[in-house]
């Protein structure tokens, strides 16, 4: 068995078999996470012979990684993180509690006594078993209790649905549910340890005859691992393990307390890679209403109603305004401005805000190792807990019924002798006795006789037993009674053995007595449907205004004072084109800079740019003047695109058209008035550049400065 190490220095380590150890007498055996990890501690490491340090050079320093400070530090972690993960933030297998949730429900049954009792008197009680305070009992408390399973609350317990927390601890009151006292407690089968100042003992384990890992789900990040295991129906685990018993396979999804649809395609049987896509259920009340009535698993309405109004806030959805009227039920009422499509609007919560998120299932239990006696991590998938925790509980039903067999005939033996010690009168040899030797003679000569109709020899503890029994019991004896009795015990011993004999159909009997007494109105409330994937881009609406100030470079959203370009939606993106022959695309924001002197601004299409464009620039290298025609082709957000071949060139005319054939076919050129040109004014046929990439380089259009370009073949038509 692995011994666990608290991170307090001033309280002893203990072991978890249950046997009390003096503070001198323990000794630190290596965490399971160790052997796992296969990493020396500090044990080990003081068990072997240290080397002599290497020789050091004249005046260099050398750390000796042999120094006791050393070698404590090089394990502290590595003792730290097998804690971490031992004690406090993954469930163990066998009961599927973390220790906090264990201790807690383990002060409840000591507690127990029908009644409820102060949920303040339960933290205090506990934190003899929890040394790290108040905070983590009381909250593992109420969400025990949120579920209901195993703690039934009474009082304000907060609301899942709305997040809100629970009242102060000396308001509320909790006790035990009849489900958590019938397959959670048995002193005669559950393994004890010391706790944590060796006071107390608490349970290792608490012998849990059903998979209350699935039914409550957990949620814990330790160090360098996490688990996520999601609630299932108690229904669903019931007939799942009668099927595992009877040899069937099966299959179990989880089900969810706040409802919604979940997509289980890709769920993966819970095993890390998981996905599980959960959406919330929404209502269409009339045309320009919609009622949320179900949630995503671990989304509350007040998480929820924020996501709808940040959504809304950034143009991705329009709303009126949002009501919450959830109680016991979730009721969130979204108002819809005129003129909007619920339909779409219903499409677009899915896609904007919370009403549909992606949960990924990672189920990491602490298992225990049959060989060694260690406390490992393991990742498992759902179906293999669920076998695992059956066959542990055919194995705690075996071990009551070998125990219950075991009083059965311990009683019958009894009884037996009690009868025979009465009807034959024995008890009137011990009169003349003088001595306690002489008398348990006596008793055992004159139980001789009747040995053979025993099952076991008789022990002097036997006889001890009978020297006990008093007068008023002998002279009320009545056989008839005591027949009846014998008759009952010789039954009950015949029922054991046969089920012993029937242990699978004895356990099967035991899930199926479950889910009659405890499954009653426990239905899914989660339905499982395929969820397809929604392009955010087919549902978003065009709802924003893209301005541009050219002269500064910037481009916006809702910028009246500037010059508007066209409605767009907050997931476009915009292309601009520089005077300077630069070409960026970013996504649309309140305001973003471009570059200065911005000719050309649009909506970058969302299935690729197919415009055509003819250009006209002058190259600050050669001086000449160059026209050509291109597509741009594909583009990343954010970076710069030249479209001149040097650096200081300026884009004389620019022209975008939907087609080639819009493309210019003839322009006319206006040379600079100072370039030593003779002629000014010249006719250049565009038909003759190619259409090409946005690199190249294009035709020479004129050796002169180019002062203004014309397009003329419009003017012809």
């Amino acid at each position: 068995m692995a011994k666990r190490k608290q991170p307090n220095n001033d309280q002893p380590e203990l072991p978890l078999d249950g046997t009390p150890e003096t503070t001198a007498e323990a000794k630190t055996t290596p965490p399971a996470i160790a052997d796992k990890l296969e990493v020396k501690t500090a044990e080990n490491i003081a068990s072997e012979t240290i080397p002599p340090p290497p020789p050091r050079k004249k005046g260099e320093k050398v750390q000796d990684d042999n120094a006791p400070l050393a070698r404590h530090y090089r394990n502290w972690f590595l003792e730290y993180a097998s804690y971490v993960i031992l004690d406090r933030a993954v469930p163990h297998l066998d009961d599927g509690l973390k220790p906090v949730q264990r201790r807690v429900l383990h002060t409840l049954w000591e507690m127990d006594d029908g009644r409820f009792h102060k949920v303040a008197n339960v933290v205090g009680a506990t934190m003899k078993l929890h040394p790290h305070g108040d905070a983590s009992i009381g909250a593992a408390l109420v969400a025990i209790a949120q579920r209901g399973w195993l703690i039934e609350p009474q009082g304000n317990f907060g609301n899942m649905f709305t997040g809100d927390d629970a009242a102060a601890p000396r308001y509320i009151e909790a006790r035990l549910t009849p489900f958590a006292r019938e397959v959670l407690f048995n002193p005669k089968t559950t393994n004890w340890q010391s706790s944590y100042d060796g006071r107390n003992k608490e349970p290792i384990t608490l012998p849990a005859k059903f998979p209350i890992t699935l039914l409550e789900g957990a949620e814990g990040i330790a160090v360098g691992l996490a688990t996520k295991i999601l609630p299932h129906n108690f229904n669903d685990l019931c007939r799942a393990a009668i099927n595992h018993l009877q040899g069937k396979t099966f299959r179990i999804f989880p089900d969810f307390p706040t409802g919604g649809i979940a997509d289980f395609s890709e769920y993966n049987d819970g095993e890390r890679g998981g996905k599980v896509k959960v959406r919330a259920k929404i209502e269409t009340r009339s045309k320009y209403l919609l009622a949320v009535t179900e949630l995503p698993y671990g989304v509350t309405t007040e998480s929820l109603i924020e996501s709808i109004l940040a959504a809304n806030a950034k143009g991705k959805i329009k709303v009126k305004h949002v009501d919450d009227n959830t109680a016991d039920k979730v009721e969130i009422l979204i108002h819809l401005p005129q003129g909007a499509d619920p339909d779409q609007v219903t499409q677009q919560l899915f896609v904007f805000t919370s009403c549909q998120i992606q949960l990924s299932p990672a189920a990491c239990v602490i298992v225990r190792d049959e060989k060694t006696g260690d406390d490992k991590p393991q990742f498992l998938g759902v179906r293999e807990i669920l076998k695992r925790n059956v066959d542990a509980t055919r194995e705690l039903l075996k071990r009551e019924l070998e125990i219950k067999l075991a009083e059965l005939e311990q009683q019958w033996h009894w009884d037996s002798l009690e009868r025979i010690f009465i009807e034959e009168r024995i008890y009137r040899n011990i009169e003349k006795s003088k001595t306690w030797e002489s008398v348990l003679a006596e008793i055992r000569d004159g139980l001789k006789p009747f040995l053979k109709q025993l099952r076991r020899e008789v022990t002097d503890e036997d006889i001890t037993r009978l020297t006990e029994i008093r007068i008023k019991r002998i002279s009320a004896y009545n056989r008839f009674q005591a027949d009846e009795a014998m008759k009952k015990i010789e039954e009950g011993i015949k029922e054991t053995k046969a089920h012993l004999k029937t242990l699978t159909a004895y356990a099967i009997a035991w899930f199926e007595m479950l889910q009659e007494k405890y499954g009653k109105g426990a239905k899914r409330r989660t339905s499982y449907d395929e969820i397809e994937q929604i392009d955010a881009s087919e549902v978003v609406s065009a709802n924003q205004r893209l301005y541009v100030n050219r002269e500064d470079g910037f481009i916006g959203l809702n910028w009246r004072q500037h010059e508007f370009v066209q409605e767009c939606t907050i997931l476009d993106s915009a292309l601009t084109i520089m005077a300077d022959g630069s070409l960026k695309v970013s996504k649309v924001t309140d305001k973003i800079f471009m570059g200065r002197e911005i000719l050309h601004v649009a909506v970058w299409p969302k299935d690729g740019d197919t415009n055509f464009y003819t250009m006209v620039y002058q190259d600050k290298e050669t001086g000449k003047a160059f026209a050509k025609k291109f597509q741009i082709g594909g583009l990343s957000r954010d970076k710069l695109y030249p479209l001149v071949k040097s650096e200081g060139s300026r884009i004389v005319y620019l022209e975008v058209s939907a087609t080639e054939k819009e493309m210019p076919k003839k322009v006319k050129i206006f040379l600079d008035g100072r370039s030593g040109a003779r002629v000014r004014e010249l006719d250049f046929d565009l038909t003759a550049v190619p259409v090409s990439t946005r690199t190249a380089k294009g035709l020479t259009v004129s050796k002169w400065p180019v002062k203004e370009v014309k397009r003329t073949d419009l003017a012809l038509k």
